[in-house]
């Protein structure tokens, strides 16, 4: 079984997670964030991980520390999780549709972290999360999973429409990379011999 416990305690926020890559996209998630709360558990559920997650962070300020925070931590779940990378697709892409919004989003399980985001949210907030906070969630997650991710909004006018698009963009491609090819099952996808 492909998981991972992460706890972490700073002066900012107090998170235990638990994620486990061949789940059934069962989640458990208290963020002190609703909105946050609705964008984890639609990952999971598009990914297919089971993913849990309690965060008691400083939100009498914002969501900025508890949403970095969590991406911290699910990065380093996750890059604990896949192990050796022996077996998997390693590289996967989508482009997903809500409504009105389209959103590509293709990443490479490359032992490089690098974020490539391209998104236009045109409101500054939904309901009280800030949306900036969908970027510095991807960046925080992506340094620390080691994963080089390409996201870019094709269409989109409602904010709300627009991350979750790339939440559930995030767990489909997710998913697809970490699947294990059956006939590469005992050999690492690169020619180095290592990710």
């Amino acid at each position: 079984m492909r998981d991972s416990k992460i706890s972490r305690k700073t002066n900012e926020t107090d998170i235990q997670l638990y994620l486990s890559l061949d789940g059934t996209g069962k989640s458990n998630i208290d963020t002190g964030c609703g909105f946050l709360n609705h964008m984890l558990t639609l990952f999971s559920k598009h990914a297919r991980f089971d993913l849990n997650v309690k965060c008691v962070g400083d939100t009498d300020v914002d969501y900025h520390h508890t949403t970095e925070d969590i991406a911290i931590c699910l990065g380093k779940a996750f890059s604990e999780a896949i192990g050796d990378k022996k077996g998997i697709l390693r590289y996967a892409d989508i482009i997903l549709p809500m409504d009105e919004a389209l959103i590509m989003c293709a990443l490479d399980i490359s032992g490089r972290g690098g974020l490539y985001y391209n998104l236009e949210i045109p409101a500054y907030k939904v309901g009280d999360f800030d949306t900036e906070l969908c970027e510095e969630f991807m960046r925080a997650f992506v340094r620390e999973s080691g994963i080089t991710l390409h996201i870019r909004q094709l269409s989109g006018t409602n904010s709300h429409h627009i991350i979750e698009g790339t939440f559930k963009a995030l767990g489909r491609v997710l998913s697809k990379g970490v699947s294990i090819d059956e006939k590469f099952k005992d050999e690492i996808p690169s020619t180095k011999g290592v990710i």
